[in-house]
């Protein structure tokens, strides 16, 4: 295991950008029996994916990696706040504030109260 270790020593390794490669030409991988062109995005993800492990130009895949998190933030930010609202469905709900769009969790069945945003210190009226 030394060898290994010695081998990757000042090369990038792993990183969500590479997950996501892996887990691309899996997919491609198994869709490749209802279109046969797919195999070949799958070879190219897994290249891409080596070559992006075992390059020595860790400045560059880290802008690259930057690049993809950027793009893909918002979606895993939108996908946890669904799944959140669900989770808690029955003792908070959520509120969007109308002057930043931040959104607000405030408890269930408190009646009509005054919810002011942590954010932006804007002041308004809604029912629980």
């Amino acid at each position: 295991m030394k060898w290994l270790t010695q081998f990757m020593y000042g090369r990038y390794g792993h990183d969500h950008l590479n997950l996501f490669l892996l887990v691309l030409s899996i997919i491609c991988s198994f869709l490749r029996f209802l279109f046969e062109p797919l195999i070949i995005l799958s070879y190219i993800s897994i290249i891409l994916c080596c070559y992006r492990m075992f390059s020595k130009q860790t400045y560059k895949r880290t802008q690259e990696n930057n690049k993809f998190l950027e793009i893909t933030n918002p979606i895993g930010k939108t996908f946890n706040r669904t799944k959140n609202k669900w989770k808690y469905r029955k003792t908070h709900k959520y509120f969007k504030c109308p002057t930043c769009h931040q959104y607000l969790r405030v408890p269930k069945g408190k009646g009509q109260i005054e919810i002011t945003c942590p954010h932006c210190h804007h002041h308004f009226d809604k029912r629980t």
